[in-house]
């Protein structure tokens, strides 16, 4: 694969997989725009981990109104502009209403989701980052946002279940999935190299990335 050909590129992952530190690096090298998640603009979010089913509807809906306002741009992307590199995917969004919200609030949802989903070009690349849950949690603590410590380990093992799944069946795009465990692609530039090589070396639609399994 050509990545400086690539005009639209998507880092997708759980929490504290390391999605956005990516999303920045890769934008910052093919000279892009970054598309990225506000979960800050967010009033419900901190609200929602403190009593996730009394506040999982606002939240997901607020997310939902934030994503598309976001994507509504890509249906311009050509050759006369930057390439854009996004921290999200948003055919994605679903899976944490499935996630979090009963049937009844997730019938709700999915009438709005229908209502609202623009066309959004197909990405050239998604990079799926995973990582265990242990992982995900040192690295949520580690960055220090106050309202993301009270985030349950169940929470985190069932929303990293949840990216495996759909990831598993995501055919959309061409996909490489990497274990991000022991990468750090901002402050070991050799670690970013090797992903470089990696998508480089692509030749199939879904390929995987593990260090020390090149």
């Amino acid at each position: 694969m050509d990545f400086s050909k690539c005009r639209y590129v998507v880092v997708e992952g759980p929490i504290g997989a390391g999605k956005t530190s990516l999303a920045r690096v890769l934008a910052s090298y093919l000279d892009a725009d970054a598309l990225l998640e506000a979960p800050e603009e967010n009033p419900f979010l901190a609200r929602f981990y403190a009593d996730m089913p009394r506040f999982a509807l606002p939240t997901q809906l607020n997310f939902l109104f934030q994503r598309v306002d976001q994507v509504r741009g890509l249906t311009q992307l050509d050759l006369f502009r930057r390439p854009t590199v996004a921290d999200f995917l948003f055919d994605k969004d679903p899976l944490f209403a499935r996630l979090n919200l009963s049937d009844d609030e997730f019938a709700l949802y999915d009438k709005v989701y229908t209502h609202l989903k623009p066309q959004t070009p197909t990405p050239d690349l998604v990079i799926y980052l995973q990582a265990p849950v242990n992982t995900l949690i040192e690295r949520v603590h580690k960055r220090g946002v106050d309202y993301e410590r009270s985030i349950p380990e169940h929470y985190l093992a069932r929303l990293a279940d949840a990216y495996s799944r759909y990831f598993y069946q995501y055919e959309d795009a061409p996909l490489l999935i990497v274990n991000s465990e022991r990468l750090n692609f901002v402050d070991q530039p050799d670690h970013f190299e090797l992903l470089l090589s990696r998508v480089e070396g692509m030749r199939g639609r879904r390929e995987f990335f593990n260090l020390g399994a090149q």
